[in-house]
């Protein structure tokens, strides 16, 4: 069967799929009071999003995984299908024990650090049995590679886990990393589908997940897809770009969730150098980014100065969403852009 063909059946029983999960699971999630909790210190316009369900990262993750299997798996194809899974498992950990432990920040950091190269690891060896090659590609010279040699392990455990955090950072607007994702995948599946990588058919897996969920997670969303889902898509997006060998362009290609990353590390390196000094300070009202364009300065502590305060103008979720989404579309065109350079 045609590679594009094939590619276009998953899309379709993975959207399929989702439509019909999605109205099932969020009753379900409701009844067993599975909501989102929302901290008191942030917009007031997000405090009608507390109870909404969280964890409908589930369907996203049955669809994807079901139609993935669906198509005849390649060694690739499961590759993606197990690290999915693993990623999928920790971030369920993580939202039980906010959900139903009432822990709020449910696992600890150095616990899903540690599930999260145990996975990396375990995905690296599978690749090395599977017959991958350790060169990647670089940007802006045409298609000229780069055999790191032993050094590609690394580098590539290095990618997921920036990859995989900065979506779990990203996903805190309705629709926002579900959208940026879409895009993100979209790209990559067409450097498959031009290369010939039967991993194509995960990529329109994926595609399709994607699509239905955001029809519940768009503004004003029905579900949150919670840890569950920000990690296992995160996962998909990194293993997906080592498998095509295409890891440097993610930086290009998800500089929103690279600037997401930046955002909240250079926040805390700033905050405690102040408090070294014993001053309170910010460098921006609030991070991750995306939440610093809808706080107000009335919300920030008494006594702490921030350094960048604009725009003073606070914008709409949604219409950071939509920016956001528009950012990567030009992302997307300057990536092709650097395919093409010789």
């Amino acid at each position: 069967m045609n590679l594009l063909i094939k590619g276009i059946y998953t899309l379709i029983i993975a959207f399929v799929l989702c439509i019909f999960v999605c109205p099932v699971l969020i009753p379900f999630l409701h009844r067993l009071k599975f909501g989102q909790t929302v901290r008191d210190d942030g917009p007031q316009t997000h405090l009608q999003k507390t109870g909404t369900p969280t964890m409908g990262g589930l369907a996203f993750l049955a669809a994807f995984v079901l139609s993935a299997i669906f198509m005849a798996p390649t060694h690739e194809t499961i590759a993606v299908i197990l690290v999915t899974i693993g990623f999928g498992l920790i971030g369920f950990i993580d939202d039980y024990i906010k959900v139903v432990k009432k822990r709020s920040l449910g696992l600890k950091p150095m616990q899903k650090i540690i599930g999260q190269l145990i996975i990396c690891v375990l995905f690296m060896v599978y690749l090395n049995k599977s017959g991958v090659g350790t060169e990647i590609y670089i940007p802006f010279t045409g298609g000229k590679t780069w055999d790191l040699g032993i050094l590609f392990i690394p580098f590539c455990i290095i990618a997921v886990l920036a990859t995989v955090n900065g979506v779990n950072l990203t996903d805190g607007l309705d629709g926002l990393a579900d959208g940026v994702t879409l895009i993100v995948c979209v790209f990559f599946t067409m450097c498959a589908y031009a290369a010939g990588n039967g991993i194509v058919t995960t990529g329109g897996a994926m595609i399709g997940g994607l699509l239905a969920f955001l029809i519940f997670n768009a503004y004003p969303a029905k579900v949150f897809m919670g840890d569950t889902g920000s990690l296992t898509i995160g996962g998909i997006i990194a293993v997906f770009a080592i498998i095509i060998h295409k890891e440097l362009l993610i930086p290009i290609l998800c500089g929103v969730f690279l600037v997401e990353n930046l955002s909240v590390i250079l926040q805390r390196a700033y905050y405690k150098a102040g408090k070294r000094k014993g001053v309170k300070q910010r460098l921006f009202k609030r991070t991750p980014i995306h939440d610093h364009f809808r706080t107000s300065m009335s919300l920030i502590e008494p006594g702490c100065t921030v350094k960048f305060t604009k725009p003073d103008q606070l914008f709409h979720e949604s219409k950071i969403t939509v920016r956001f989404w528009i950012v990567t579309i030009v992302l997307a065109a300057i990536t092709i852009i650097t395919l093409k350079i010789r």
